[in-house]
């Protein structure tokens, strides 16, 4: 499958449209909650840039402060992008992280949300479910530029990768397990269970445990998946990747745990405030 193809004189990458099917699949999730809601979806549709923009800095950020042992070995350092400005926005050239993404969207919606007068965690648990669906089809840009599977193997479902794209260790491999295909289908599944949950648990759920739950599934599974990825993030000889979706899931269940002990009080919820007419 080709990766990109020309429009005239513009290369257009596929990863790239596929990434914006997923954005576009996510609000489209997030507007149909909201609107389950009666809530006004002008909020949402004008808060896409917002979050969009938090999410493609922290994915950047996080690739320049945790690159990949392949990239390291080709002089992609974090010194070499922090003293390569140039370098450290070409975003177009890869080099995005899954978890920097997140962080960024998080703390984007929050000041949002914030600057709009809006419950922050009230969104955020809209936003879970379209953040996991958007994950399980961008997934698919990995597919396409072959690119962050995983170990080799020869089960029936094993991927085909180009010798182009093997990493010179594993030349000798042409097969290997699809890991993009595995955390497509686990953000599927994630998705899944946070609208049910959502919808089965309401009456019991405190505003923001949509997204601990998120917290919880999606660490969860990417966690098990970098025992299988090739070419993981190293810092100080540590799986960063891997590191950070253990303390997330670790703390997004303590808190869950926490707000839902036995006998502790639910959160009121604040009343819902109109906004005026300008």
């Amino acid at each position: 499958m080709t990766s990109s193809f020309q429009l005239g004189p513009v290369t257009i990458h596929v990863y790239g449209i596929i990434i914006m099917v997923g954005v576009a699949a996510a609000v489209a999730l997030i507007i149909w909650q909201a609107k389950q809601r009666g809530k006004d979806i002008s909020f949402v549709e004008d808060g896409v840039i917002w979050v969009l923009i938090g999410g493609i800095l922290g994915a950047r950020l996080w690739h320049i402060l945790t690159p990949p042992p392949s990239m390291v070995a080709a002089g992609l350092t974090t010194k070499y992008y922090l003293t390569h400005p140039l370098a450290a926005i070409a975003v177009w050239r890869g080099g995005l992280g899954i978890p920097g993404a997140i962080l960024g969207g998080v703390f984007a919606l929050y000041f949002y949300c914030r600057k709009r007068g809006e419950r922050f965690a009230f969104w955020a648990d809209l936003a879970a479910p379209g953040l996991a669906l958007g994950q399980a089809i961008g997934r698919w840009g990995n597919f396409v530029n072959q690119e962050l599977y995983g170990r080799p193997t020869d089960l029936p479902w094993a991927i085909y990768i180009d010798p182009a794209h093997r990493l010179p260790e594993f030349q000798q491999y042409a097969y290997y397990h699809p890991t993009f295909l595995y955390e497509s289908l686990w953000n599927l599944m994630n998705m899944a269970l946070l609208l049910w949950v959502g919808k089965r648990f309401r009456d019991r759920l405190q505003e923001g445990d949509v997204l601990l739950l998120y917290l919880v599934v999606y660490p969860v599974g990417r966690f098990l998946l970098e025992f299988l990825r090739l070419d993981s993030s190293q810092v100080a000889g540590i799986n960063a990747n891997q590191t950070l979706m253990a303390v997330v899931a670790i703390a997004a269940a303590a808190a869950l745990f926490w707000r839902h002990r036995h006998g502790a009080p639910q959160a009121e919820k604040p009343a819902r405030r109109r906004r005026r007419r300008r």
